[in-house]
């Protein structure tokens, strides 16, 4: 009775997917918002570090206040002798009240650390058995393959009866199971794969014999899991493609040159053009190329991709590498100027850094040369019609990311590569589920949109428009890439319109961060002037705000460094202080300060300055 099968609508088992989704996405936001507050707790650790150390400092001023006072009265001989009676200033009491404000400051501080973790332990255990819900959900719209075997035999041998071939069907693999969805979106794929091997790739009884084959003709289908990939392949042990055919037949439709001399994966590739067909009548068995853009664009939409290899003599194998479920997938995010898109997996093969200078000449190429391999080399953004070239200053290195589908590949140069993650794939519905390209649509854990792209599918309907974009931004992008002086070794790029922010107030450092990221920077903290040395040996950005008064090293003297170190001397640098005297002011002024503000300031007022800084510095 326990394994008796419960029927279930499948309407209703995709909404319990999509809701488990759902949770998911909450929970990973639960997991952002929960490492911000785990990251104002260890501040908030920090400060009451920081202000025991100063009550500190006041409890010692205060004894020695006390001492100096128990010793007037020694002296005197009229009053108690400290031993004999204490006496305490209202000063000495604050100090007092003071410390265990901390430390009661410090049990709320520990309490609150203890509940963050404890709440850690139970997020995890949560996400434990989010992932095994949607895990056990996921399996439950898992079917055999086997499902579809009847249609697929009935299918041969209709095909083997129009031909008038002997031909059988074999199936290895066929308990593996597959996410109905893919299944029932590719079954009419397979009928088209098996009808062109029967109708076109098997010979005739007669031929077959001659050629020392069986007079039964065998196409074989097998499926296997790879990964988090499920990989069909049909394959027959007919003649094969007939190359010189799809080649002729190819100059006399235009696709290629007349004198062209295409090899034998450029030949393979034209059998998937659209209306493409080396047989010179078609009819609805006939062309073993007709109908095969449509297997392609049906694998593409599902994020999968299809190969093709063929033997002469031997036969062919078509290979389709699908997801095992459509419902969530692992994609790499890629950035590309404001804008994160998602590529699935399986489609990435390598991700490769360039010396500016390499990227540069590939982009204007327009190609990048792997191994024996001359790919077409785009910008995503051009691809995407977002823009023609990067606007954010070269690093050391550029990401080039080579991606596979199919026998076709292609090379993107990209802002970042940010990583790989798990992303449920939500339905794109009818109004986007023909953009050429566009493979899915998912939610990021901040609840970003991020859209799931085929760069190849891409590349084939608006590479041409992609090209016209980068080469008018080739005329600026490619000089100011040239002219860009070399980075040491030590050095890393920051992104453009980067603003350092120093002062000893954790506070100030914040609400300047939030106010500048508000309005469209980039901004680096520091805590004071040795902290703000540290950073600048590893990155420099565009405009300096510091304090004046701080530990360690005040503002002065982080001043004096920078304009005595050869790389910081042209850096910008705005001092934002409550010391508004002449005297400060005028100091400031003879060490090298582009702007003394005092507060309070003007927030307009800093943000015309720090843009009138940061175009004149792009200007020199």
């Amino acid at each position: 009775q326990a394994a008796q099968p419960v029927r279930v609508r499948a309407a209703l088992l995709d909404r319990l997917v999509n809701q488990v989704g759902e949770v998911s996405i909450a929970r990973a936001r639960l997991d952002i918002e929960f490492g911000q507050i785990r990251s104002s707790t260890r501040d908030l650790g920090d400060n009451l570090e920081r202000l025991r150390a100063q009550v500190r400092d006041i409890e010692l001023q205060a004894d020695a206040q006390l001492a100096a006072r128990a010793q007037a009265a020694r002296d005197d001989g009229r009053d108690f002798d400290p031993l004999e009676f204490d006496r305490f200033t209202r000063f000495q009491e604050l100090t007092r009240m003071m410390a265990e404000s901390v430390n009661d400051l410090a049990l709320v501080q520990t309490t609150l650390t203890r509940a963050l973790q404890a709440s850690d332990d139970n997020l995890s255990r949560q996400a434990r058995l989010t992932r095994d819900l949607q895990r056990d959900l996921l399996r439950t719209r898992m079917v055999e393959f086997d499902s579809i075997s009847e249609r697929l035999y009935r299918t041969v041998r209709q095909a083997g009866k129009d031909s008038g071939k002997a031909v059988k069907l074999d199936i290895v693999g066929g308990t593996i199971e597959v996410d109905r969805g893919v299944l029932d979106r590719m079954a009419g794929t397979f009928d088209h794969l098996l009808r062109n091997a029967v109708a076109h790739g098997l010979e005739d009884a007669r031929e077959r014999v001659a050629a020392g084959k069986e007079p039964m003709g065998t196409v074989t289908l097998s499926v296997r899991h790879e990964g988090s990939e499920v990989v069909i392949t049909v394959a027959d042990d007919g003649a094969g493609l007939d190359d010189a055919a799809i080649a002729e037949r190819a100059r006399a439709l235009g696709l290629i040159a007349a004198d062209a001399r295409p090899g034998r994966e450029q030949i393979h590739e034209l059998i998937f053009r659209a209306g493409f067909s080396s047989m010179r009548q078609a009819t609805a068995m006939a062309g073993r190329g007709v109908g095969l853009d449509v297997v392609r664009n049906d694998t593409r939409a599902l994020g999968g991709r299809v190969d093709v290899v063929s033997v002469p003599g031997r036969g062919s194998t078509f290979t389709l590498v699908l997801p095992l479920t459509t419902a969530v997938t692992q994609v790499v995010l890629l950035r590309v100027g404001a804008h994160v898109y998602a590529v699935p997996s399986s489609l990435v093969d390598l991700v490769v850094r360039l010396k500016p200078q390499d990227a540069a000449a590939a982009a204007q190429r327009r190609s990048y040369g792997d191994g024996d391999d001359e790919l077409a080399c785009y910008w995503f953004g051009a691809l995407t019609a977002d823009s023609g070239a990067t606007s954010e200053p070269v690093g050391r290195s550029v990401p080039l990311v080579l991606v596979r589908s199919a026998a076709q590949r292609l090379a993107l140069l990209v802002d970042e590569v940010l990583g790989n993650q798990e992303v449920v794939v939500k339905n794109l519905g009818p109004q986007l589920s023909r953009v050429p390209g566009l493979a899915g649509i998912s939610l990021l854990p901040d609840g970003a949109v991020v859209l799931i792209y085929n760069p190849v599918g891409l590349a084939a309907v608006h590479g041409a428009q992609a090209a016209r974009l980068m080469d008018e931004a080739r005329g600026v992008g490619a000089r100011a890439a040239a002219t860009l002086p070399e980075l040491p070794d030590d050095l890393v790029a920051v992104p453009a319109n980067t603003v350092l922010v120093v002062d000893d107030s954790i506070t100030v450092r914040r609400v300047t961060q939030r106010f500048l990221s508000r309005n469209g920077y980039n901004v680096m903290l520091a805590k004071d002037g040795l902290d703000a040395l540290e950073q600048l040996q590893g990155s420099l950005p565009d405009v300096v705000l510091t304090d004046i008064e701080m530990p360690r090293m005040d503002g002065f003297d982080l001043t004096r460094n920078i304009r005595a170190d050869e790389r910081t001397r042209h850096l910008p640098v705005i001092m934002i202080t409550s010391r508004i005297a002449d005297k400060h002011r005028n100091y400031a002024e003879e060490l090298g300060v582009d702007h003394y503000l005092g507060k309070p300031y003007s927030e307009d007022e800093l943000l015309a300055l720090i843009n009138r800084y940061m175009r004149e510095a792009a200007r020199a």
